[in-house]
């Protein structure tokens, strides 16, 4: 069975719906039924989205994207700097050792 994602605008929809369902007096379980989610799903739904409206909704998404964004170019310039930490002093060394070689050609 395949697995259908739901845009945040739907989901706080559809836990709208939900709570007209419940206030009603109909059972969690009746109300997943209908909507056509399991109950997990609900409750899950449920914390995460439970008080936002549709615009907090769309920007909590956007700042999970720039989030993740601004993680990997963290990674990215550190893995940059791990390499110029563990490449700069042989290069350091080699220019040093270069220097004594061409002092000791002079004299």
């Amino acid at each position: 069975m395949s697995r259908k994602r739901y845009k945040p605008e739907q989901i706080i929809g559809m836990l709208r719906e939900a709570e007209v369902e419940l206030s009603r007096g109909q059972k969690v379980g009746q109300v997943c039924r209908t909507l056509g989610i399991a109950e997990q799903t609900y409750y899950r739904w449920r914390r995460e989205y439970g008080g936002l409206k549709v615009s907090q909704a769309k920007r909590m998404n956007e700042l999970e994207r720039e989030n993740t964004r601004l993680k990997w170019a963290f990674q990215n310039l550190r893995a940059k700097s791990t390499l110029l930490l563990t490449v700069v002093p042989f290069i350091i060394r080699w220019i040093n050792i270069w220097d004594c070689r061409t002092e000791w050609r002079r004299s």
